[in-house]
């Protein structure tokens, strides 16, 4: 008598192991992975800081005034006055004023370096035979300072000017910013 064999369920063999399939390739030249995205990145990177470098490096000549450094080289007497004052840009220029009709003319403006001294050095221009004692009496009532350009040692043009912080200096104070010394804006 023939046994009549149990249902025994069919075996199934572990998948085998085999190469990943790789998708579908994409016609045309533009195929996208990790590494050339990452290569893409850094060449971005890379030219964003090649580009801020280019921009941002002063260039030395009159031309550009990129940096407060330049302006100091640019003052007349640049040592005596960054040592005794503040290097400065002088903006010259005059207003015409017709009230009938009312019209407002302004000239080109020219601009020169200068020096703006500090009041408690004012006694290397009066050693120096620039000022009389009559303008630095009348600078000295109305709390004003000196502001020069041109070179000492030739015929420089000394002013009394007054500090103005009337508009204030919206660069100042800003958040992130450390402020400038307290002592650096009196004169």
């Amino acid at each position: 008598m023939a046994r009549k064999p149990r249902y025994a369920p069919p075996r199934t063999e572990p998948p085998r192991r085999s190469a990943p399939i790789d998708p579908p390739r994409q016609s045309g030249w533009f195929n996208l992975n990790y590494a050339s995205v990452a290569l893409l990145g850094m060449i971005f990177v890379v030219g964003i800081g090649v580009g801020i470098a280019f921009s941002s490096t002063a260039s030395f000549n009159p031309e550009n005034v990129a940096s407060r450094e330049v302006i100091d080289r640019s003052a007349p007497n640049a040592e005596l006055c960054v040592q005794f004052g503040a290097s400065a840009i002088v903006t010259d220029m005059r207003f015409f004023v017709t009230l009938n009709p009312f019209n407002v003319f302004v000239t080109q403006p020219r601009m020169l370096p200068g020096c703006v001294m500090r009041r408690n050095n004012w006694s290397i221009l009066e050693q120096r035979n620039l000022l009389t004692g009559e303008q630095v009496r009348d600078c000295k009532q109305r709390m004003n300072t000196f502001g020069y350009t041109g070179v000492l040692e030739g015929k420089p043009d000394i002013s009394c000017i007054y500090q103005n912080d009337a508009a204030g200096n919206l660069f100042l104070n800003q958040p992130g910013v450390a402020g400038a010394r307290p002592e650096s804006g009196s004169f």
